[in-house]
This record gives C-alpha cells, sequence and structure tokens, in this order.
C-alpha cells in the first residue's frame, strides 16, 4: 500500500556516540533517501551485449526544511558540518526507527528570502551502509 511522505522522517543524533538520543529535524519540507551501487563493465568484442557486474555501494540523504536556527538536530548537524565530522543518522517509519547510519554531511545552505519562510538544504553520504535496527 503507498504511503505518506509525511510518515517518514530523517532523525539526527543529539546525544553522544556511546548513548545516542535521536531527535527529529525540525520543520522537515522533504527528505529523500538514495542508494546506488555503481556499475562495473566487463563487456567484450565477443558479444554486443552489455555486460555489468556490481560495484561500489553507496547512499545519501537530501533535507529540506524550515530554518529553525534553536532546535537541537539543527544545530547537531550544523556542529558536524563546521567540525568536519560524521553525524549518526536515523530513518524513521510510522514512529519507528528503522535504519541507522554514520553520515557527512557534504552541504548545507540557507535561503532567507525576503517576505517568505527561510529554509535549510542538506546533503549528506553515508559512510558504509545502513544499519537495519533490530538486526
Amino acid at each position: 500500500m503507498a504511503m505518506n511522505g509525511t510518515d517518514v522522517l530523517l532523525l539526527v543524533n543529539t546525544g553522544t556516540e556511546l548513548v545516542p538520543s535521536y531527535e527529529a529535524v525540525g520543520s522537515q519540507r522533504d527528505v529523500s533517501f538514495e542508494e546506488t551501487t555503481e556499475e562495473i563493465d566487463v563487456s567484450s568484442k565477443d558479444s554486443r551485449a552489455k555486460r555489468v557486474l556490481p560495484g561500489r555501494y553507496g547512499a545519501s540523504i537530501t533535507l529540506d526544511a524550515l530554518y529553525v536556527p534553536s532546535e537541537a538536530a539543527f544545530i547537531a548537524l550544523q556542529n558536524a558540518m563546521r567540525d568536519g565530522e560524521l553525524i549518526l543518522v536515523a530513518k524513521e517509519v510510522d514512529n519507528v526507527t528503522v535504519e541507522t547510519a554514520s553520515a557527512l554531511i557534504t552541504s548545507m545552505s540557507e535561503a532567507m528570502p525576503d517576505q517568505a519562510e527561510a529554509t535549510i538544504s542538506i546533503a549528506l553520504t553515508i559512510d558504509g551502509t545502513w544499519t537495519v535496527v533490530g538486526s
């Protein structure tokens, strides 16, 4: 069955690495989770058909939200970006944390237009793979 995107949130660790405490990034408008596998072309002159093998796996997240500078999750993201550190993130579906990962923030931008809402856009790259909660 289809699901409403409102039911999927990005959470970030506002606790410590040893005792994580995940909080949703406030005022989320859009979050996208992407997973990719690079292709390795193993084609040869023996056949016209392309042959491939799976290569390097990668995952990333993009987030758009309203700008709320006092919000704990935003502060944690901003600190990780400025300190050049990885941050623990989690994917929540229907109020249940389903996956966690360590991520590098690759870009963080703030838009402050005249007579309109202030927003943030954040891009993260997963370090390694997602871990399914409970496995």
